[in-house]
C-alpha cells in the first residue's frame, strides 16, 4: 500500500442470507483511494452503495476480501483496536443526522473530538469554529429540534470534521433534504473538496457527484463493467460516458 493512498479494497464482498435468498450486496469490489480525492460512488437504492461506505469505514466486516484504512487493514482487526480507528481517523456523515435529541448543536460537534481526546477547551473552540464554517455560528445554543433539516445536516457535517479526520465518508448526504437545504450542503461539500480534504460520498443525486474529482458508478453489489473515471479537473482519470 502506498503512503499516498488513504483507502484500499480488494476482493470487497459482504453478502447476506444462504442459497436462494442469497444477496450479494457488495461483490467482489476493487478500490483505490488517494488522499486528498473527492470520490462519489453513484447508483439506485439497493445497489450496495451503502455497505461499501460501511465497510470501507470498518461499521460492518466484509465476508471476503481486503480492506485498508490509512495503512492499516482493517478486516482483521480486533473491534477495540478498530473502534480506536474510526474515532481517530474518520468522519461520517449519515442521511439521517443521528444527532443526539438533548444537546445543543455545539455540544454534538464536539463530542466526537472530545472522544478522540481533545481538551473539553480545545474541543469547544474548534466545534465553534466549525459551525461558523458551516453556518451555523448563531445556532450553536439551539438544539436539534430547533433546526431545519438542512441545518442539521451541517451539524452533523461539522460534527464529522471535529476529530480532524483524514477522510470523510457521507451516505446519501441531501437524501433527507429539501432543494435549498441541498444547494447549502453541496456548497460545503464543494469548500471541502477545494480544501483538499478526502471525500466519500455515495448518492443516487448526480448534483453530489458534481463536486467530485472522480465517479463510480455501482450496480447490484459491483462496480459497473461499462464505468469509467471523470476527474473535475480533466487530468488523471478516463472520461465515463
Amino acid at each position: 500500500m502506498t503512503g499516498s493512498t488513504i483507502l484500499r479494497a480488494r476482493g470487497l464482498t459482504r453478502r447476506y442470507g444462504w442459497d436462494s435468498g442469497l444477496v450479494r450486496a457488495v461483490d467482489d469490489v476493487d478500490l483505490d483511494v488517494p488522499a486528498g480525492q473527492a470520490l462519489a460512488v453513484m447508483g439506485p437504492s439497493g445497489c450496495g452503495k451503502s455497505t461499501l461506505l460501511h465497510l470501507l469505514g470498518g461499521l460492518q466486516r466484509p465476508t471476503g476480501g481486503q480492506v485498508w484504512l490509512a495503512g492499516h487493514r482493517i478486516d482483521t482487526m480486533s473491534e477495540r483496536a478498530l473502534a480506536r480507528l474510526r474515532r481517530d481517523t474518520v468522519g461520517f456523515v449519515f442521511q439521517a443526522f443521528h444527532l443526539m435529541d438533548e444537546l445543543t448543536a455545539v455540544e454534538n460537534v464536539e463530542l466526537a473530538a472530545l472522544l478522540a481526546g481533545q481538551s473539553p477547551r480545545r474541543a469547544r473552540r474548534r466545534a465553534l469554529h466549525l459551525l461558523d464554517r458551516v453556518g451555523l455560528a448563531d445556532r450553536a445554543t439551539h438544539l436539534p429540534s430547533a433546526l431545519s433539516g438542512g441545518q442539521r445536516q451541517r451539524v452533523a457535517i461539522a460534527r464529522a470534521l471535529s476529530n480532524e479526520p483524514l477522510v470523510v465518508l457521507a451516505d446519501e448526504p441531501t437524501g433527507n433534504l429539501d432543494s435549498a437545504a441541498t444547494l447549502d450542503v453541496l456548497r460545503l461539500f464543494e469548500e471541502l473538496r477545494t480544501a483538499g480534504q478526502t471525500l466519500v460520498m455515495v448518492t443516487h443525486d448526480a448534483r453530489i457527484a458534481a463536486v467530485a474529482d472522480r465517479v463510480i458508478a455501482m450496480r447490484d453489489g459491483a462496480f459497473a463493467d461499462d464505468s469509467q473515471l471523470v476527474s473535475a479537473t480533466g487530468t488523471g482519470h478516463r472520461g465515463w460516458r
